[in-house]
């Protein structure tokens, strides 16, 4: 099996150090030294530490962009207004999918979302571009028709406690099991517990109401 290229490798080292380190704690020096790559080598293939955070993020998160924007095709082939809670399950499911927390791989992925929803570096919040503003803009048209009664932002804030609650779990599950739970991602049991309480936060009121 031939060897990862200095391009993935350069991809693999800074995925786990951003993910551990975030961006600024991070320097260029010690994703090269992990790639096993030299120091020119980010430069000539990114061209610079934040343009190699931006090609990291799009690597994880264009995967589960694909993945949410199937599923709701597939509601939306079925009717034209789907329920929250298949709007929900169609959101969250990819999200379970990319980040098992039984493994390092995906705890590294929820540890790597993480750090893009919490970095304050301007290049962490910068990364993002036209597929995912598309897959967001989708979801919030759909989650509109279906939960009329909310405001476009107390709606933005919602889908994004989604995606924050989903993650920090797996990352908490990966580091940090019970006795009594030992592997909420070794079934669907999680996956379920999410959907349920995801679909009641997405379904309450609008607030002040």
């Amino acid at each position: 099996m031939a060897s990862p290229d200095t391009r993935t490798q350069l991809l693999d080292a800074a995925e786990h150090l951003f993910a551990e380190r975030g961006y600024r704690g991070t320097s260029v020096r010690a994703i090269t030294d992990l790639a096993g790559a030299n120091l020119a080598a980010v430069g000539y293939h990114f061209g610079s530490k934040a343009e190699l955070m931006s090609a990291v993020a799009r690597r994880v998160v264009e995967p589960i962009n694909a993945a949410q924007c199937a599923g709701l095709d597939r509601l939306l082939a079925r009717t034209p207004d789907p329920a929250v809670a298949d709007l929900v399950e169609a959101f969250t499911g990819p999200l379970f999918d990319e980040m098992q927390a039984g493994d390092e791989g995906g705890a590294r992925t929820s540890r790597l979302i993480v750090t893009i929803l919490g970095d304050p570096a301007e290049e962490v919040r910068s990364w993002t571009g036209t597929a995912e503003d598309t897959v967001r803009e989708r979801y919030l048209a759909a989650f509109g028709r279906a939960l009329p009664g909310l405001s476009p932002e107390e709606l933005r804030f919602r889908m994004r406690g989604i995606l924050a609650v989903t993650a920090v779990d797996r990352v908490e599950v990966y580091q940090r099991p019970t006795p009594d739970c030992p592997s909420p991602a070794a079934g669907e049991a999680a996956r379920h517990w999410a959907i349920t309480f995801l679909t009641a936060a997405m379904s309450a009121p609008p607030t002040g109401t």
